[in-house]
């Protein structure tokens, strides 16, 4: 068993694909205050505010540094669905973003809510709309990748949902703290080493 080193300046993750090869029975959506928005052409700037609220604590950041061309070809494919999870007060506390474009496949590219509703079984509600969604005449396989800078309830509740493990692998890249991309203090859970680049 061998060890393999880091760049400091790094992370390493270990990201999981997992997939289901067959519509689930048909269930209730379980009740929750909640309301899921289509937006059909997002504007970039909303969109990428609202990845960053639900998605600092895990160091997403892919979809902060996309350049705007390629984000809004990804966004207003007409094959690519992105909602907006909203509180009963039209305040903005998720995501879900599923993506077609792959003939007979849905990717579940983005979920998640805002870190204060994790915990409170909400993420069932949003799963249960996910696979309803994704679930349409002509997809064979749904599909999601998760990694070890996710919750650390993620990959079991994936698993409880339905969607079964298939590959691994290890992912490194430059910590987004340290590039400016996240404040210094996101995902304290995960070591930083070093000071930001304009510290």
């Amino acid at each position: 068993m061998a060890l393999i080193p880091v760049d400091p300046r790094e992370i390493a993750t270990i990201v999981t694909h997992l997939e289901m090869r067959e519509r689930p029975k048909p269930a209730p959506i379980p009740p929750a205050p909640l309301r899921l928005v289509p937006w059909k052409t997002p504007d970039l700037g909303a969109y990428r505010a609202l990845f960053r609220r639900v998605g600092e604590p895990w160091l997403w950041f892919s979809r902060l540094v996309m350049p705007d061309d390629q984000l809004a070809a990804i966004l207003h494919d007409p094959l690519v669905e992105v909602y907006a999870v909203t509180d009963p007060r039209g305040v903005e506390v998720g995501l879900l973003e599923l993506d077609f474009r792959s003939p007979s496949q849905c990717e579940l590219a983005f979920f998640g809510l805002v870190p204060s509703l994790n915990g409170k079984g909400l993420g069932k509600w949003l799963m249960a709309q996910a696979k309803s969604l994704a679930w349409r005449k002509g997809v064979e396989r749904f599909w999601v990748h998760t990694c070890t800078l996710d919750s650390p309830a993620a990959l079991g509740f994936y698993i409880k949902s339905g969607f079964s493990p298939y590959g691994r692998e290890i992912e490194t890249f430059a910590d987004p703290r340290l590039l400016g991309l996240l404040p210094p203090e996101a995902a304290p859970q995960i070591p930083m080493f070093g000071q930001p680049a304009d510290a």
